[in-house]
């Protein structure tokens, strides 16, 4: 890992955010002088796959909703983020569609009475699918990370599942626990 690497920590992206403030990413990056940006790809209901059914506890093929966003730091893709929903929470929101979303996601969640109150990250290293190669500009070579987030509220419903798919050479993952 060089200079391009990119070390993110998980809690801003939990934390709803102030009126006026930027969402997580573009302040993470405004923070170290960077331009942090996205580029939503799609919004709306699909099926949904295996992995986020499970994660979601619905059955595979059930109507979700899902944000597909492409991450762009100093205008450069960086990852690519597929956040679903349960239908019963985002239906009809700010959340099935394309516009931005003051505040981010966490936000308008918040504004609408689910707040997270736990975190369930797994990290798998994988080769990239081609649409993946293409857009993160890897090669057939080069492995890609995956995290998977769910995110559940203060009754342990899941309420948000991001997978994020980055490459793994510039992406360093940082957790820090608080034990007491």
């Amino acid at each position: 890992m060089g200079a391009s690497e990119w070390v993110s920590t998980s809690m801003p992206y939990l934390t709803p955010r102030e009126e006026g403030q930027l969402d997580a990413w573009g302040a993470e990056a405004a923070s170290r002088g960077r331009r942090g940006s996205q580029r939503i790809l799609h919004a709306g209901e699909v099926a949904a796959p295996a992995e986020v059914a499970e994660a979601l506890g619905v059955a595979e093929g059930d109507e979700v909703v899902v944000r597909r966003r492409m991450m762009l730091l100093d205008d450069q893709p960086c990852e690519l983020t597929d956040t679903y929903y349960p239908l019963n929470i985002a239906r009809g929101t700010r959340l099935a569609g394309t516009a931005k979303i003051p505040g981010g996601a966490v936000t308008l969640l918040a504004d609408l009475g689910h707040i997270g109150v736990r975190v369930r990250e797994d990290v798998i290293a994988r080769m990239p699918r081609a649409e993946e190669r293409e857009v993160l500009k890897v090669g057939t070579d080069e492995p890609v990370l995956q995290l998977t987030r769910a995110t559940l509220d203060g009754d342990d419903r899941p309420i948000q599942v991001d997978l994020m798919t980055m490459p793994a050479d510039r992406q360093r993952l940082r957790y820090e626990i608080r034990i007491g």
